[in-house]
C-alpha cells in the first residue's frame, strides 16, 4: 500500500471517529441523560486511578509507549504528525458541538415529559464548565502527544457530580370506601401517624363522629368545614405542622377535649372563647407567648398543657376557677407564679424543667393540691407552707439543689410518693417516718451515709431507692418492711446484706449491683417471690447452695463479679430464663447446665473459654448466646441442637477460619463476628446460605477480600455490616437480597458498586465512606443517597454501553487484512472459531472483524461495558495498532469529559 493511500485511508477513519465520538455525545445516554436526571452536569476530574486506567493514566509511561510504538511504525508517526493540527482544531468544534446537541437534547426531553419536567423544577441544574483547554489536554494526552503536569487536574476546582433529592413523603389518599375500615366504631375515626399533609374530605361527611385522632401526621391547615362535625366530642391533631385554628373552630359546640400539642400556633382565634363545654385543652408545645386571652372565657375547663411555650401568666388567669390540672413544664419561668396560688380547685401542678428557686409563702392556698411536680429545677430550700399542703399525696423535688429536708415534712400525713433524688441531701429526717401512708420514697443520687433510724415505721412502704449514694450498710430495721417488694442500692459501699432481709416475704426486685459484697447474701434464698436479682459488680466468687430456694427466680445479673467457675448449684435455678455471667474467669460449664430447661439468655462474655463448652448445646431452648471476647478456637459438632437459637455472639475470638459448624443453625437470626480484638477472618464459606433465618450479620473487622455468592440466598438479611475489611466488590448474587435495608460497608477497598444495586428496594441506611470508590466517585456516595447512587450508575451504564458500541464499529472498520490473524490472537479467539470466520470468503474483512469482536464480547460477558472497553483497548496496542489505539483512547476520555 503507497504512502499516499495509507494517508488518506487515515484520514477518513479519523473523520469517522469524530463523527462517532459526537454521536455518543449528542445522544440520550450521555448529554441528554445526564440534564433528564437534572443533576449530572459538570465536568469533573478525570479518574486517575491506576487500578481503573492502569498504564494509560500514567503520562511518563504513556509518553514512553508512544515513543516506542512510533520507532516501531514510523510512516503511522508521520501520519499522526501531518493530520494532529487540524485534528486538535477539528476536536476543539466537536466537543462544543456536542455540548450545544446535548443540551437542546434534553431540553426537548424534558419538555415532553411531566416526571423529568418535575424532576427538574426540584432540582437546580449546574451549568457546564468551559473545558475547552481540558479538552485539548486530554485529546494530546491520549495520544501520546504531551505530558500532563501532575497538578493539572489537582488545581480544578472540584464539584459534587449529584444533589441529594429530597424523600417527600406523598399525602395518603383516603376515599370514602376505605372509612368503614379505618373507622374504630361508628362514632371513632383514627388516622395516626398516616402521612397525611391534609385532612381528608370525606371526614366532613361523618355527621356522627364523636372522636377523630388525626395524631403525628403532616397536616398544616384545618379547613373550614371543621365547622360541620358538630358532634365531635374529642378532636386529637397532636404532632403536626398546624400554625393556627378556624374561626369554624367555634361550631363545635360539643366539644370537651382538645389536643393540638406539639405544632406551631401562636395564637387563638378570638371565637375560640365560645367553646364553652371544653373541659380538657392540651396546647404544649406550640410558640405562644402571649397566654390567650380566650382561655379565661372557658368556664368549663378542668385541664390545660401549656408545656413548652415560653409565656407569662397574667393575673386574671385566676378567673379560670374549675382549672383542676395545670402543666406549665419548660416554660422558662424562673419565679413561681404567685398568681397559681389562687386556683382554688387545682388539684395537679407541674412546673417541671424550669428555672424556679424558690417557693412563694402563698403556696399553702393551693388547699386542693395533691400531686405537685417542681422536678429539674433550681430550688435551694423548701419554704414551710409548703408542708401545709395536707392532701398532697404525690411531691416530685428530682434534680434540684436541695441540701435539707424540713421537718415540717411530717404534715404531710397523706403522702404516698415521694420522689428526691438527684440533690445534695447528706440526711434525711426522722421526722419523715411520721408519714406513715409513705408507698414509694426514691433517694437516687444524693449523699446520704445511713438512713433514718425510725424508717420501719414506715410499714406501707413498697418500693425504696437509695442508688448512688454513700451507704456502707443497711440497718436490720429492714426486717419491718413487710410490704417492701422493690429495693434499689446500687452504686454503694454496701459490704453485706443483713439477713433480716428475709423477712421481706414480698420482695419482687432486688438491685444491689456496684457494691461491696464479697459473699452472696444468705438472707435472700428465702425470698420465695423473688424473681429479679441484680449482684452485678461486687467481689463475689461463690454461689450458696442455698440459692436452690428462691425458686421463681427468672432474672439473675452476676457479672463482674470473681467467679472462677459456673456454679453447680445455679444449675437448680430451673425457672431462671436469664443468666448473665459476663466479665468473670469462667473456663468451663458443668453437665448439670441441661436442667436450666427454661434458660433463654445466657451472657458468658469477657471469660477464659478456649472452647466452644460442647455442654450448653443441651439448653435446645435457648434463643440469645454470647461467648464473645474469649479464646474460642473450635466450635463442636453438637451446636446443631440449638435448633431455636435466634441471637450468636462470637466475636473476637481466635477462630483460624470461619466456624462451618454455625451454618446448622437454620432458627440464627442475628449472628456477631466481629473481630476487632481477635483473630481475623480471611474467607466465608458458600454454606452461609444455610442461615435461612437471619435477618443481622456483623462481619466487620476482619481481612474478607471477597463475599461469598452464597450470601445472596439469605434473603431474610435486613442488616448487613461489613466495614473495615478488605472487600473489593461485590458478588453478583448480591442484586437477590430484596429485604436488606441497612448496609455499612465502610473503610474497605471498593472501587465500584454493581450496576444492579438499584434492585435492593429496601435499602435505606447505607455507608460506603473509607472507600477509593470511582463509580460512583466518592462524592455521589457522601450523601447517602440510594436514589443519587442508582442514577449516576444507570446513566454511567448508558454512557459506557455506547462507547463500547462506537468502539467496536470503529475496530471493525479499520482492522487491516495483514492484521486479522495477530488480532483474533491476541482477542484469545479458539483457534476452531478462528478458522470457520477466516474460511467465509462470503464475507469482507470488517464483518470478520464484527464477527470475531461479537464472539469475545459473548465470551467476555462477565465484564462490564467499560473493563470490556480497556481490554480493548490493550489489545489493540498489543497487536501494534496504535494510530487505533489513540483513537480508542481519545474516544473514550473525550466521550467522559463531554457527558459529565
Amino acid at each position: 500500500m503507497s504512502g499516499e493511500g495509507e494517508e488518506e485511508r487515515n484520514a477518513n477513519l479519523i473523520s469517522k471517529g469524530e463523527e462517532e465520538i459526537s454521536q455518543i455525545s449528542a445522544s440520550d445516554g450521555i448529554g441528554s441523560n445526564a440534564n433528564e436526571m437534572g443533576k449530572i452536569s459538570e465536568v469533573p476530574e478525570v479518574d486517575t486511578n491506576p487500578d481503573i486506567l492502569q498504564s494509560d493514566t500514567n503520562p511518563d509511561i504513556l509518553q514512553s509507549d508512544t515513543n516506542s510504538e512510533m520507532a516501531e511504525s514510523s510512516s503511522s508517526s508521520r501520519q499522526q504528525d501531518q493530520k494532529s493540527g487540524e485534528f486538535l482544531k477539528n476536536l476543539t468544534e466537536l466537543l462544543e458541538s456536542a455540548q450545544d446537541v446535548s443540551q437542546r437534547d434534553s431540553e426537548k426531553d424534558i419538555l415532553h415529559s411531566p416526571e423529568k419536567l418535575e424532576m427538574s423544577q426540584k432540582i437546580p441544574l449546574t451549568p457546564m464548565s468551559e473545558t475547552k483547554d481540558t479538552d485539548l489536554m486530554a485529546y494530546m494526552y491520549a495520544e501520546g502527544l504531551c505530558t500532563i503536569p501532575l497538578d493539572f487536574f489537582e488545581g480544578q476546582t472540584r464539584k459534587n457530580l449529584l444533589q441529594s433529592i429530597e424523600n417527600a413523603k406523598p399525602t395518603e389518599k383516603i376515599s370514602l370506601s376505605m372509612f368503614s375500615e379505618i373507622m374504630v366504631d361508628d362514632f371513632t375515626l383514627q388516622l395516626n401517624a398516616a402521612g397525611l399533609t391534609e385532612i381528608p374530605t370525606g371526614i366532613f361527611d361523618i355527621v356522627g363522629l364523636k372522636y377523630l385522632q388525626l395524631n403525628q401526621n403532616e397536616i398544616k391547615i384545618i379547613p373550614k368545614a371543621i365547622g360541620l362535625l358538630t358532634n365531635l366530642d374529642i378532636l386529637s391533631m397532636e404532632g403536626n405542622q398546624l400554625t393556627s385554628l378556624p374561626p369554624q373552630i367555634l361550631l363545635l359546640q360539643e366539644l370537651r377535649t382538645l389536643n393540638i400539642s406539639h405544632n406551631q400556633i401562636s395564637r387563638l382565634p378570638y371565637e375560640f372563647s365560645g367553646l364553652k363545654n371544653l373541659k380538657c385543652l392540651l396546647m404544649g408545645y406550640n410558640k405562644f407567648e402571649e397566654f390567650p386571652s380566650s382561655l379565661e372565657s372557658l368556664v368549663n375547663l378542668e385541664i390545660l398543657d401549656v408545656s413548652g411555650n415560653r409565656l407569662i401568666l397574667p393575673e386574671s388567669i385566676i378567673n379560670m376557677k374549675n382549672l383542676n390540672v395545670l402543666c406549665l413544664e419548660s416554660t422558662s419561668i424562673s419565679i413561681f407564679p404567685k398568681v397559681l396560688c389562687y386556683l382554688p380547685n387545682l388539684s395537679k401542678l407541674s412546673l417541671s424543667r424550669n428555672h424556679i428557686k424558690s417557693l412563694p409563702k402563698e403556696i399553702k392556698e393551693l388547699k386542693m393540691l395533691k400531686e405537685l411536680s417542681l422536678k429539674h429545677n433550681k430550688l435551694i430550700f423548701l419554704p414551710v407552707q409548703l408542708f401545709q399542703l395536707i392532701d398532697l399525696e404525690k411531691l416530685s423535688l428530682k434534680d434540684n439543689q436541695l441540701e435539707s429536708l424540713s421537718d415540717k415534712v411530717e404534715s404531710l400525713q397523706k403522702l404516698r410518693n415521694l420522689n428526691l433524688a438527684k440533690n445534695l441531701l447528706k440526711s434525711i429526717p426522722d421526722n419523715l417516718c411520721s408519714c406513715t401512708m409513705l408507698e414509694r420514697l426514691i433517694l437516687n443520687d444524693n449523699q446520704l451515709k445511713e438512713l433514718p433510724s425510725d424508717l420501719h415505721k414506715l410499714r406501707y412502704l413498697r418500693e425504696i431507692c437509695i442508688n448512688r449514694n454513700k451507704l456502707i450498710y443497711l440497718d436490720e430495721q429492714i426486717a419491718f418492711f413487710k410490704s417492701l417488694s422493690i429495693i434499689e442500692g446500687s452504686g454503694n459501699s454496701l459490704m453485706y446484706i443483713p439477713i433480716e432481709i428475709k423477712s421481706c416475704t414480698e420482695i419482687s426486685r432486688i438491685d444491689m449491683s456496684y457494691n461491696k459484697l464479697v459473699l452472696f447474701p444468705v438472707g435472700l434464698c428465702a425470698l420465695i417471690a423473688l424473681k429479679h436479682l441484680n449482684l452485678s459488680g461486687n467481689y463475689i466468687s461463690e454461689i450458696t447452695a442455698e440459692i436452690k430456694f428462691i425458686t421463681i427466680l427468672q432474672y439473675l445479673n452476676l457479672s463482674q463479679n470473681k467467679f472462677p467457675s459456673f456454679s453447680t448449684h445455679l444449675c437448680t435455678l430451673t425457672n431462671l430464663s436469664y443468666l448473665d455471667l459476663s466479665h468473670n474467669s469462667i473456663r468451663s460449664i458443668p453437665i448439670h447446665v441441661k436442667y436450666m430447661t427454661s434458660l433463654r439468655v445466657l451472657l458468658l462474655h469477657h471469660n477464659k473459654f478456649v472452647s466452644f463448652p460442647s455442654e450448653l448445646c443441651a439448653l435446645n431452648h435457648l434463643k440469645s448466646l454470647d461467648l464473645s471476647e474469649n479464646k474460642i478456637e473450635i466450635i463442636p459438632s453438637e451446636v446443631y441442637q440449638l435448633q431455636e437459637l435466634k441471637d450468636l455472639n462470637l466475636s473476637n475470638n481466635c477462630f483460624v477460619s470461619f466456624p462451618n459448624e454455625i451454618c446448622q443453625l437454620s432458627s440464627l437470626e442475628k449472628l456477631t463476628l466481629c473481630q476487632k480484638n481477635g483473630l481475623k477472618l480471611q474467607q466465608l464459606p458458600e454454606m452461609i446460605s444455610e442461615l435461612s433465618s437471619l435477618r443481622e450479620l456483623d462481619i466487620s473487622h476482619n481481612k474478607l477480600q471477597e463475599l461469598p455468592k452464597g450470601l445472596g440466598e439469605i434473603t431474610t438479611l435486613v442488616t448487613l455490616i461489613a466495614n473495615d475489611n478488605c472487600l473489593t466488590k461485590l458478588p453478583k448474587s448480591f442484586s437477590s437480597l430484596c429485604h436488606l435495608q441497612h448496609l455499612n460497608l465502610r473503610d474497605n477497598k471498593m472501587l465500584d458498586l454493581p450496576s444492579d444495586i438499584h434492585l435492593l428496594h429496601s435499602l435505606k441506611d447505607i455507608n460506603f465512606d473509607g472507600n477509593a470508590l470511582v463509580r460512583p466517585p466518592l462524592e455521589v456516595c457522601k450523601g447517602k443517597q440510594m436514589l443519587t447512587i442508582t442514577c449516576y450508575l444507570k446513566s454511567a451504564d448508558e454512557r459506557d454501553e455506547k462507547i463500547l458500541e462506537s468502539l467496536l464499529k470503529t475496530i471493525a472498520s479499520n482492522i487491516p487484512f495483514e492484521n486479522f490473524e495477530f488480532f483474533c490472537q491476541k482477542l484469545q479467539l479458539k483457534n476452531d472459531v478462528y478458522k470457520s470466520i477466516v474460511n467465509n470468503r462470503a464475507l469482507t474483512i470488517e464483518e470478520k472483524v464484527t464477527q470475531a469482536l461479537d464472539y469475545w464480547k459473548t465470551e467476555n460477558e462477565v465484564l462490564s461495558p467499560a473493563a470490556m472497553t480497556d481490554q480493548l483497548i490493550r489489545v489493540l496496542n498489543m497487536t501494534g495498532i496504535y494510530y487505533l489505539t489513540n483513537k480508542a483512547k481519545a474516544l473514550k476520555l473525550c466521550s467522559r469529559l463531554v457527558k459529565f
